[in-house]
């Protein structure tokens, strides 16, 4: 199935997860996965949040952030990919003047 995410418009998730300032999000999906398509813009981020019964695979388009993770930091640029067990927390926020886009997908995990 092909996901045009250009035709999508953004939805803004102000506060997501906790967080500050806006999540700028794109959508897509079905029972099993959710499909992202996302834009954090200079001081905005997504709030600490653990993935119970979910895992996520968050590759970045351009912009740089930084990942917060138990145990510390990762800094995030255009190619780099994140991943984060089911179990694990993580957030995610810009400090810079450029966008954060990304790619994320979280999966439901089944037993």
């Amino acid at each position: 199935m092909k996901i045009e995410f250009d035709k999508f418009d953004f939805v803004a998730c102000s506060a997501f997860k906790g967080g500050d300032g806006a999540f700028e999000v794109k959508t897509a999906g079905d029972k099993d996965n959710k499909i992202m398509y996302g834009r954090l813009r200079k001081g905005c981020s997504i709030g600490m949040h653990r993935h119970e019964g979910t895992a996520e695979i968050i590759y970045v388009v351009s912009g740089e952030g930084v990942m917060s993770v138990e145990g510390g930091e990762e800094i995030l640029r255009p190619g780099d990919v994140h991943y984060c067990p089911e179990g694990s927390a993580h957030s995610f926020r810009n400090d810079r003047e450029e966008p954060l886009e990304f790619f994320a997908v979280v999966p439901t995990l089944k037993g």
